[in-house]
């Protein structure tokens, strides 16, 4: 099978595709140094480097000259979330209503030319995967506003589409992290149609559950991915780093963050952290609140210094002239995993102590890239952080392609499930008694075989 990837970074979520048997035959991406690392794992794929505005029509071409008459299989498509607006559509309409509607983000307008591309390959499964904020998201088309997602149902359906969008919760297909994407599936397979006629969606059953039932199994936690990776420290480099395992290292904390994190209890924010001189565990501890316009702000009467005797509390301070005073910030800053949780959400700036919850759950670090390549599934994987040019894959590199990008093994259950019924020879589908009445209302609205 062939499929064409767009806005493909380093290619970590086309490890999927390819783990199904589909050839990522053509690809698209902005930056250079994330599309030398898809070229180093995927060398025969074309690979067209620069903005989709500029190289839709290029990447029309060459793929219609790759396919050689044949049809396009899978088009996966992962614009950037940067610029999903978190505002609902109602509010962002009442704004603009009053004249204050803020300047809508061009990256979220990138969907216009992916949808171009598609209508032009026809793919026979389009799968778009970005941020849940993107089903409230607006675009402009034609000189007015409109629903991202209800723009792609309206270039699409007309064209013999059907499909839907989900949010998706990655833990509850047993990846070992708390992401949640919104996946949007459409399909003209013959095979695809009838089965979304029944079921509404093509996602599989979840397998995993916080609170399993019904034979789905517990979630894959911190503990089960990394409890038995080699112990780091942060204090000096001696401890950052294994000479046994690569990419097993972590950053050096300064000596006043280090007082921070090593003074964090488990399951624990710094924020909170209490006196280490005279043992007074009552300082109120940190929090945030909503303001009169719904934002939500953290509290500024959190003490810094000990009501019982003075001393500063290892907590998150700026020191301005001898002065301190609390950082401000999230509360989740500094902040350590469960080690009974799927960690949370990988971002780009996983390395960073400051950022939401990423101290390890017991020591005084923050995950190394090792343990990020396992909490992410990337280890399930052939890859190489390398690049095609030979030019030097940085930390800071891996860090961005690995925040950018979907957990490969949670995609990969997704698109074998559509796979098989894709693939599957006389398929015959028994909606459920509950879903018979809604099928037949269905049915003939998206040229189904009931």
């Amino acid at each position: 099978m062939r499929g064409v990837s767009l806005f493909a970074s380093g290619g970590i979520g086309d490890l999927s595709l390819r783990a199904i048997g589909v050839d990522v035959i053509v690809a698209n991406e902005l930056l250079e140094d994330r599309a030398e690392v898809f070229k180093k794992n995927f060398p025969e794929c074309s690979m067209h480097i620069g903005s989709i505005l500029d190289l839709k029509d290029n990447i029309v071409q060459d793929t219609r000259e790759r396919l050689r008459g044949n049809k396009l299989d899978f088009l996966l498509a992962t614009p950037p979330c940067q610029g999903m607006s978190k505002n609902g559509r109602g509010k962002l309409l009442s704004l603009i209503r009053n004249g204050e509607r803020p300047k809508l983000d061009p990256r979220n307008q990138l969907i216009v030319p992916t949808i171009e591309i598609a209508k032009a390959l026809l793919p026979e499964v389009i799968v778009f995967e970005n941020v849940p904020e993107m089903k409230d998201t607006l675009i402009e088309h034609e000189n007015s506003l409109i629903n991202i997602i209800h723009f792609v149902k309206q270039e699409l359906e007309p064209l013999g589409y059907v499909g839907t969008e989900e949010v998706v919760e990655f833990a509850n297909y047993g990846v070992p992290q708390r992401r949640q994407r919104l996946i949007t599936v459409f399909s003209k397979n013959q095979n695809l149609k009838k089965y979304f006629g029944v079921h509404f969606s093509f996602l599989p059953a979840t397998t995993h559950s916080k609170n399993p039932t019904n034979g789905a199994k517990p979630w894959v936690t911190v503990r089960d991915a990394i409890g038995d990776v080699p112990k780091l420290d942060a204090r000096n480099k001696i401890g950052a780093s294994s000479e046994s395992i690569e990419y097993h290292r972590v950053p050096l904390l300064d000596k006043e963050k280090y007082f921070w994190v090593s003074n964090t209890p488990p399951e624990k924010g710094a924020f909170d952290n209490q006196c280490v001189k005279c043992g007074n565990s009552n300082n109120p501890t940190h929090g945030a609140s909503k303001d009169k316009h719904g934002i939500n702000r953290s509290h500024t009467e959190t003490p810094i210094r000990c009501l019982n005797c003075d001393k500063l509390l290892p907590r998150p301070w700026v020191n301005k002239s001898g002065e301190y005073r609390l950082m401000k910030g999230f509360t989740s800053a500094y902040r350590r995993m469960k080690w009974d949780l799927p960690a949370t959400a990988l971002t780009t700036n996983l390395s960073y102590a400051c950022s939401d919850s990423k101290l390890h759950p017991n020591q005084n670090r923050v995950l190394s890239l090792h343990e990020a390549f396992i909490i992410h599934t990337i280890s399930k994987y052939e890859y190489l952080w390398k690049r095609n040019d030979n030019g030097r894959t940085s930390d800071k590199l891996i860090r961005e392609i690995i925040g950018e990008s979907i957990p490969p093994y949670g995609l990969e259950i997704i698109l074998r499930h559509i796979n098989e019924i894709y693939n599957e020879n006389n398929l015959t589908i028994e909606p459920k008694d509950s879903q018979l009445r809604a099928f037949e209302e269905v049915h003939e609205v998206y040229n189904l075989v009931p």
